[in-house]
């Protein structure tokens, strides 16, 4: 890359926790963060957040009126960029922010277009309140930021995307500083019956409800999980630099059907590559794979990483069988735990694939990202 960008901050809120320690201290113990929620009369494995992180979300609902107004993936995405230190970016720099979501306001599109239907009637905030762009918008309104502010959806790539848009915004002189990423909040009855309508939802009956990366299960075992995920891009390497973007890739593939892919993953294939092209690598020591516990996905991304890395087959692990599958989030959450195996030289495993550890350190780590639509998206970081 001719300008090196580098991470500068990270936050996120999820079942992980809020702080680095508190969610590397999760993903060592290892253990699922699934609970059961009722939905259609069925008990259904999701993962939520916590009594605590709940508590604070009704607390800064009660901050401002409007905040009480707000959908819980602008609520999510405030408390995430509240966690993120701007104290040394200059007042006189540009601070843009694109933060995104595959399914966007659902809670409140939800519950205003039942009263629709209910009563005829709509009300004053239903179209203000559930566009998409509130997420950005009102991020950059709590932090008080004037620089540009987008919100997109590229389904499950979305944050992935939104880091992408970070850094053609710096090296395009448009900003100084880029708040990127993605919320989302899909635990809600229409959601949840969306996914169960493809027959994508998990059936397991015990706590590892989610096999990500399991490559000889029976069946598909995606759970949803809720997150919000936001990383700080700035240009150049300072005292604050966590890792470095050394390249990035995207691509997407003609589709069959509105959910397929590929079985060899030619989206990940041209994406993968693309991203080593720009490092200038033909390798790298860990991959975190998409992998959102289904039967295709899992096994059509596997095809591309060998394929790709052909007898350099990387350390290869997930987080979704802890957290699910964070939809728009989840590419910022998977590149959150790559920072933290970069920062402590430490590969955070897989309970279903598991890698004998060498004293190796960990120097460079590529994030896989792919959505609805083939649109496939994978960041390399090095130290």
């Amino acid at each position: 890359m001719p300008t090196p960008i580098t991470i500068t901050g990270l936050s996120s809120i999820s079942a992980l926790g809020t702080s680095d320690q508190e969610v590397f201290n999760a993903y060592l113990k290892g253990d699922p963060l699934f609970t059961r929620r009722r939905f259609e009369n069925q008990d259904t494995w999701v993962s939520a957040l916590s009594e605590q992180l709940e508590t604070e979300l009704e607390a800064l609902k009660s901050e401002r009126s409007i905040y009480g107004q707000l959908d819980r993936t602008v609520l999510m995405a405030l408390h995430a960029a509240r966690q993120l230190d701007l104290g040394r970016i200059p007042e006189s720099d540009q601070i843009g922010v694109n933060i995104g979501s595959s399914r966007g306001a659902t809670e409140k599109f939800e519950k205003y277009h039942g009263e629709y239907l209910e009563n005829g009637r709509s009300s004053t905030f239903s179209s203000p309140t559930t566009t998409l762009g509130n997420i950005s918008s009102w991020v950059a309104q709590d932090l008080g930021l004037d620089g540009m502010a987008m919100s997109h959806s590229v389904t499950c790539s979305t944050a992935l995307h939104a880091v992408l848009n970070g850094i053609a915004w710096i090296q395009g002189g448009m900003a100084d500083a880029f708040i990127a990423g993605g919320s989302e909040a899909p635990l809600t009855p229409f959601t949840v019956a969306q996914m169960k309508a493809m027959r994508l939802y998990s059936k397991v009956n015990d706590s590892l409800a989610c096999h990500s990366l399991k490559m000889d299960k029976n069946g598909n075992t995606m759970v949803l999980g809720e997150a919000a995920g936001l990383v700080l891009l700035q240009k150049g390497i300072t005292e604050k630099s966590q890792a470095t973007v050394a390249g990035y890739g995207f691509a997407s593939e003609p589709l069959d059907h509105p959910a397929s892919i590929s079985a060899n993953g030619l989206c990940f294939q041209r994406s993968m590559q693309m991203a080593l092209d720009k490092a200038q690598l033909d390798e790298v020591d860990v991959l975190v794979m998409h992998a959102p516990g289904t039967l295709k996905g899992d096994q059509a991304e596997m095809e591309a990483i060998r394929t790709i890395f052909r007898n350099k087959i990387p350390h290869l692990t997930t987080n979704k069988y802890l957290i699910g599958h964070t939809l728009g989030a989840s590419g910022l959450m998977s590149l959150q735990m790559a920072v933290l195996m970069l920062q402590r030289d430490k590969i955070i495993q897989n309970p279903f694939y598991t890698i004998t550890l060498t004293d190796s350190l960990v120097n460079s780590v590529m994030i896989n990202a792919v959505g609805f639509g083939g649109n496939a998206v994978s960041i390399l970081l090095t130290k």
